[in-house]
């Protein structure tokens, strides 16, 4: 029995006139990805009239990702963002995002994250303390709840009140949403018409600019205090001219900080928490570990050395159901990926999704098995194959602030709780800006702690 080898350069099948795969992608987005790599290790879409090539080989993710400069961030997702987050550390070219870095990289050094742990701890304590034995939860709701509260009180220093992050965190949803929406369907002068949902966007916009312009106005009139990311971001100075950064170019950095950090973590953890109650046998594997190593204490950082099954339940997760799932790229010169010539200006996509539900790198991709990361950790592994996080030198620049976190909360739940689903319930992936389970019920059984409490 022979097979058909894949080919370098194909082409998508099923394309629309003026839409393109614009449908596709919209209405069943993995399973179109996915369909892709039968089709080549670049693969030609349309992203309504405009093409784009899919990425699909981790070697040529790699050398995307690596390589900046050619493959600069750019392409229809990029550009409807900076639309919001102007250009940002996530959205800024190749040369901008270097300084940008340089300035706000102080922050996420580890002696930092040892004191963003401390928030942690607490805003895992302040959820967990309110939940009650036999009550039914909005998982996925608490979980954006704490990690807003944890972005916002660690890495801006600013203090959570529940009204104003629940308005921030209403507003994040209906802003990454709406990118999203104009990215994957590009309607072009409809999204300008006075709709109902074009003005819950603009009204989001608004609400966001102006949180976030109150904690730059706030910090100016106390100047020098504090060391957070908020004074590091006011004094900093541009290496050429000397310029300061403009409170627009701060309230950008905040806000694209605010959304990177806790959509994306609520959601890996809401998956976790549905995956190990569907998986029995994990789920008393994280209560034997949690009780050894916490006895019913909140997590540290100092625990991560007795809580590797937890994170590998964190990899597993991200493998599945990676927050980022996809991106684009835009090449800046004519270039060869994937052996095949690209001209300048050529629109790249590339999905975390696709690559880590390949079968030959990842066997029986649909499975949940934490134990896949045993003896094969994630930073062994081939080159652009495991993404979740972006790769390179403009690899996502809080990986370790969330991965501790993620970590601390699973096991510090774990340690207290049981999260069970209602009879008969069912996940249902939802891939928008970011991918995630939607609404999650589950009903709270206390363990440790929480039982003798």
């Amino acid at each position: 029995m022979t097979t058909t080898p894949i080919p370098r350069k194909g082409t998508a099948p099923g394309g629309w006139p003026l839409l393109g795969h614009a449908w596709q992608l919209h209405s069943r987005p993995l399973e179109f990805l996915n369909s892709l790599t039968a089709h080549g290790d670049l693969v030609r879409i349309g992203m309504g009239p405009h093409p784009a090539y899919v990425v699909c080989h981790p070697d040529a993710v790699h050398q995307m990702l690596a390589d900046s400069r050619t493959f600069d961030k750019g392409g229809p997702f990029f550009d409807k963002a900076r639309v919001l987050f102007g250009s940002s550390l996530p959205m800024a070219g190749w040369r901008e995002h270097r300084w940008q870095r340089r300035q706000m990289q102080p922050a996420f050094q580890p002696d930092r994250i040892e004191r963003y742990a401390v928030v942690m701890g607490e805003e895992i304590d302040r959820m967990t303390d309110r939940w009650r034995p036999g009550q039914r939860l909005d998982v996925s709701a608490a979980l954006t709840t704490l990690t807003l509260r944890i972005v916002t009180r660690s890495v801006l220093a600013a203090e959570a009140e529940d009204e104003a992050v629940a308005d921030v965190q209403h507003s994040l949803h209906t802003v990454i949403d709406g990118i999203y929406q104009r990215v994957m369907l590009p309607l072009g002068p409809l999204y300008r018409l006075p709709t109902p949902g074009n003005r819950r966007y603009r009204r989001a916009c608004d609400r966001l600019h102006r949180a976030i312009d109150g904690i730059i106005a706030e910090r100016r009139a106390r100047p020098g205090d504090g060391d957070d990311l908020v004074a590091m971001l006011l004094a900093a100075h541009d290496d050429d001219t000397g310029e300061p950064m403009s409170d627009e170019d701060i309230r950008d950095q905040l806000m694209v900080m605010i959304g990177a950090g806790f959509e994306t973590t609520a959601n890996t953890l809401s998956f976790a928490f549905w995956l190990i109650s569907q998986h029995p046998e994990v789920e008393e594997r994280l209560h034997a570990e949690a009780d050894r190593t916490l006895a019913g204490r909140t997590a540290t950082p100092g625990d991560l050395g007795g809580l590797t099954f937890a994170q590998r339940v964190i990899s597993e997760v991200l493998r599945l159901y990676p927050p980022g799932w996809f991106f684009t790229r835009v090449t800046t010169a004519e270039t060869t990926l994937a052996g095949c010539q690209l001209p300048a200006g050529t629109a790249l996509l590339y999905s975390a999704y696709l690559l880590q539900h390949r079968p030959e790198l990842f066997p029986d991709p649909e499975r949940f098995d934490p134990d896949r990361w045993l003896d094969r950790p994630a930073d062994s592994l081939p080159r652009g194959t495991h993404v979740p996080f972006g790769g390179g030198n403009r690899k996502c620049i809080g990986d370790q602030f969330a991965l501790i976190e993620m970590t601390m909360a699973l096991a510090s739940v774990c340690g207290r709780w049981r999260l069970c689903p209602d009879p008969g319930a069912t996940l249902h992936v939802r891939a928008r800006g970011t991918l995630g389970p939607g609404r999650l019920t589950m009903t709270c059984e206390p363990r440790g702690k929480a039982a003798d409490g």
